[in-house]
């Protein structure tokens, strides 16, 4: 049986974390640390078919329907608040948003007309992630590596829309929509050029882990949130 208070209560605590992040950055001032907020915008690749977690929905869904799991890669963007904890260290919050639509057929069965029997899949993820980066070299240079780590609450929503075969082979319209909370850890790595006294321009790979649980309406009861996201950063100092 799955330990939903167990994962609540888990919610909860990097929930804390976070906005306890949050209000330590907010009460920062700029006698005590450098203040930035940075842009970014990329792509984000769901994990490969054969890294996926176990049980994922999407890997389940291809054993009835025809669609890529790769074809789930979308352009995201978002926004984070930086402060800078010191010459090497790097704390920052930050908000990204990310959707895909799928179109999916039924691999074996049509409809009675001959025509294709056809779903919409959807998945939506919204990051808020709190995350800390090193920089070996420090935060002065013209050229600035660096990697990272930290922890994520994913807001996320999965849909199926579209036909669909009972067990009686009956075909029949409906939708169904899974949503939750969930949470996981993120690791990153990128590199920074300063064009300007006041902006740095920059490349990131960031990658999470995370799952979602879905109800007994959908072929299996977990779906997985893991990916790699490729962004173009712009970073502005106060």
């Amino acid at each position: 049986m799955h330990d939903f208070a167990g994962d609540l209560m888990i919610q909860r605590l990097v929930g804390g974390v976070v906005l306890g992040l949050v209000g330590v950055l907010a009460l920062a001032s700029p006698a005590q640390a450098q203040q930035s907020v940075s842009f970014q915008l990329g792509s984000f690749m769901p994990r490969a078919e054969d890294a996926r977690v176990q049980k994922d929905v999407l890997v389940v869904d291809r054993r009835y329907l025809l669609f890529d799991i790769k074809d789930f890669a979308a352009i995201n963007g978002g926004g984070e608040w930086l402060i800078d904890m010191g010459d090497f260290i790097e704390t920052g919050v930050g908000l990204s948003y990310y959707q895909r639509t799928v179109p999916a057929i039924h691999a074996e069965l049509v409809n009675q007309n001959g025509q294709e029997i056809q779903q919409d899949l959807k998945l939506r993820i919204i990051p808020l992630v709190a995350i800390a980066r090193i920089f070996p070299f420090g935060h002065k240079r013209a050229v600035q590596p660096y990697i990272g780590a930290g922890l994520g609450v994913y807001f996320w929503r999965y849909s199926e829309t579209g036909e669909f075969v009972d067990d009686a082979s009956n075909i029949f319209r409906d939708a169904f929509v899974g949503s939750g909370t969930s949470v996981g850890p993120v690791a990153t790595f990128g590199l920074r050029g300063r064009v300007s006294r006041s902006i740095d321009l920059g490349m990131e790979v960031r990658m999470q882990w995370g799952k979602g649980d879905l109800s007994t309406d959908f072929l299996s009861d977990t779906i997985d949130l893991g990916g790699v996201n490729l962004l173009a950063t712009i970073r502005y100092r106060f």
